[in-house]
């Protein structure tokens, strides 16, 4: 069983690199797959094993492949979007302890939006170290709201929808696949 979930996990970490590099354009921003794996890792692998996928995910990233959405390397840590990454592992957790207890469409959701939100509270913060006292930029915190978490926010809650429709379904086919209680 726990082989099974390291090759998954595996599975979820590849997954989530290759969504970085499926690049949708929109008006406001470009919209990535990362975030739809991200969660899907969780609600698929449960808290454990879906942040152990992430955690994979920004080792690759870090060891220097270029996975993340704009490059990879140990450097990358300086990049204001590197908390997005970090981010991943929490809520991917988060998700993973809230889809446990159940997985309607309601409670799935909420896992989502809830590991969405623990994103940014990681990510936000951590662009607004690097923009501010590492670059310089001396941006005001509302405007790093609106280019790091805003314009990109109503495609995340599209991915939250689509991502619980989803668990739903797979769920309901994988008939004990996947345990939730890892």
């Amino acid at each position: 069983m726990k082989t099974k979930y390291l090759v998954t996990s595996a599975l979820m970490a590849a997954l989530t690199a290759a969504g970085s590099l499926i690049k949708i354009p929109t008006p406001l921003a470009p919209i990535t797959l990362q975030v739809f794996f991200m969660l899907a890792s969780g609600m698929l692998l449960g808290k454990r094993y879906g942040a152990l996928s992430q955690l994979l995910y920004a080792l690759m990233g870090l060891l220097g492949f270029p996975i993340f959405s704009t490059g990879g390397g140990i450097g990358y840590t300086l990049t204001p979007t590197f908390g997005f990454i970090l981010g991943f592992i929490a809520a991917s957790y988060l998700v993973g302890r809230i889809s446990e207890k159940g997985t309607t469409f309601i409670r799935l959701m909420t896992a989502c939006l809830s590991g969405l939100a623990v994103m940014y509270l990681v990510a936000i913060p951590y662009m607004t170290l690097i923009l501010n006292f590492y670059l310089k930029k001396g941006f005001r915190f509302g405007h790093i709201l609106k280019i790091g978490m805003l314009i990109y926010l109503p495609g995340d809650i599209l991915k939250c929808f689509l991502c619980a429709v989803l668990g739903v379904k797979l769920t309901r086919l994988s008939s004990g696949v996947f345990k939730k209680n890892n």
